[in-house]
């Protein structure tokens, strides 16, 4: 029996850059985990990735895990060397993903560094035009985390896609239609944007979702405001922080996605390092649950029948 609720995967991400990512797919396979997103930083190191991938799909082996999208993490719009590594291991993912059944790659789009957000315009388009005719040529979609990274709309580091405004700029400049976002209500909740309207307004162009949240500390905000000694705002591991997740994935769903929730965590200021993985595996008992439809498989591991028939 086929359960309808996986239309939408609960998973995790997986690092990939010390090339242990098949290992690490082995030890947490069967914790509950719906996909993976192995990904990288900053560079692949020279790593053969059909190899890679192949480990990793033996190490998922005959379980109903997938791998949807690889995550290529750095800034491939600017050139020194970290940089030209990044935008080498976009080209390297694009052409091997299709070895991690992987039909997405996703990271962030690069920025000039230090400029206004609108400067690097010019070198986005000279890049991704590129590089999402490759991916296209593949059957691959590329993704852009809504993260600014520290940045803002003046100035910054690493990525531009992390406002609806610089959205707007971007995919006029590179109208592709393999090009979008992997998204996350976080990223908005930290800049104190409201994630719900999103989805509505940009579901065409969700690839991907990230599994991440925050605590917004609105009595911090009252008292000391956004710039003061006092952290106003806290990532954190889904089931921690203030979004509604039955309502996120109901709204997704209404707008048609398909694919992967995969949990981004190493953030939450509470369930980390030791309690790292105390906190995901609450994350994926805690996006199952907002998403629903669980009781099927149960059902059907107990010789139910279809609930759908009445």
């Amino acid at each position: 029996m086929s359960n309808p609720a996986k239309s939408i995967r609960i998973g995790t991400m997986i690092s990939g850059n010390n090339g242990d990512a098949a290992t690490r797919i082995s030890q947490i396979a069967d914790m509950g985990f719906e996909s993976f997103e192995p990904f990288f930083w900053q560079t692949t190191k020279g790593k053969d990735l059909a190899e890679l991938g192949k480990r990793c799909l033996d190490a998922i082996g005959d379980r109903d895990i997938t791998i949807s999208t690889l995550g290529m993490f750095g800034n491939p719009l600017e050139e020194t060397a970290i940089d030209l590594e990044t935008l080498q291991g976009w080209k390297d993912c694009i052409d091997n993903a299709h070895h991690f059944g992987a039909t997405c790659v996703a990271g962030f789009t690069g920025r000039l560094r230090g400029k206004v957000l609108t400067d690097s315009l010019p070198r986005y388009r000279e890049i991704w035009s590129e590089l999402a005719q490759r991916a296209a040529d593949k059957g691959i979609r590329i993704a852009f985390e809504n993260c600014a990274m520290d940045g803002n709309w003046q100035s910054g580091d690493w990525n531009i896609a992390h406002n609806p405004d610089a959205w707007e700029l971007m995919f006029n400049a590179t109208p592709d239609d393999n090009i979008g976002l992997e998204w996350e209500p976080c990223h908005q909740m930290v800049y104190l944007i409201d994630p719900l309207p999103q989805i509505r307004k940009w579901a065409s162009k969700i690839f991907h979702v990230h599994g991440k949240d925050a605590t917004i500390r609105w009595d911090v905000i009252r008292e000391h405001g956004i710039f003061g000694k006092e952290p106003f705002v806290f990532m954190r591991t889904p089931g921690f922080g203030d979004s509604n997740w039955t309502d996120i994935i109901s709204e997704l769903r209404l707008a048609g996605y398909q694919g992967a929730i995969d949990i981004e965590g190493w953030h939450d200021p509470v369930y980390r390092d030791a309690l790292e993985m105390t906190g995901q595996v609450h994350a994926l008992r805690h996006l199952k649950q907002a998403r629903g439809g669980d009781f099927i498989d149960e059902m059907a591991a107990y010789g139910g029948g279809d609930p759908s028939l009445g």
